[in-house]
């Protein structure tokens, strides 16, 4: 087989194995109301365990599918499947325009939830920082060159010199 076709191949077996997990999600919800115990049917179908099967529907339930973003994958979506309609939207957007992996999504939605101080129940500290025009500028362009946002990147920055 050629490496033009290996690729393709690989391009389209990704596809369906993202693809299934909405399509058993979907299948999920649609059984809800006619098949009370669709789940041991299901589990009996797909070989799948009850939990992985749950997580399915309940991301697929989180976004009704104009809502879902042609590009990203299904675990893209569950990792933000917990958070409001807004920010779902939002954090999917940036991760589509910059290309971030579903790891690096998580850690995006961690950062966020830490800065909010709901991570773990822990407080974060408040910094107060007023930069000039030209230390935002920068710090800015070397959050875009890292393809993070900027709140992100200064965390980053800090982490590691702690």
């Amino acid at each position: 087989m050629p490496i033009g076709a290996w690729r393709n191949l690989g391009q389209h077996i990704h596809s369906i194995s993202s693809s299934s997990a909405w399509w058993l999600g979907d299948w999920l919800l649609y059984g809800q109301e006619e098949y009370p115990s669709r789940y041991k049917h299901a589990v009996a179908q797909t070989s799948l365990d009850y939990q992985t099967l749950r997580n399915y529907a309940w991301v697929a339930r989180r976004f009704e599918s104009p809502q879902r973003v042609s590009g990203l994958s299904f675990q893209h979506h569950a990792e933000v499947a917990g958070l409001a309609a807004d920010e779902r939207s939002g954090l999917l957007k940036r991760a589509l325009e910059l290309g971030w992996s579903r790891n690096e999504l998580r850690r995006q939605v961690k950062a966020r939830k830490e800065l909010a101080g709901v991570a773990d129940g822990k407080v974060p500290a408040r910094l107060k920082m007023r930069p000039n025009d030209d230390q935002r500028q920068r710090w800015q362009e070397a959050a875009e060159h890292e393809a993070v946002d900027l709140l992100a990147w200064i965390t980053k920055i800090l982490d590691d010199v702690s």
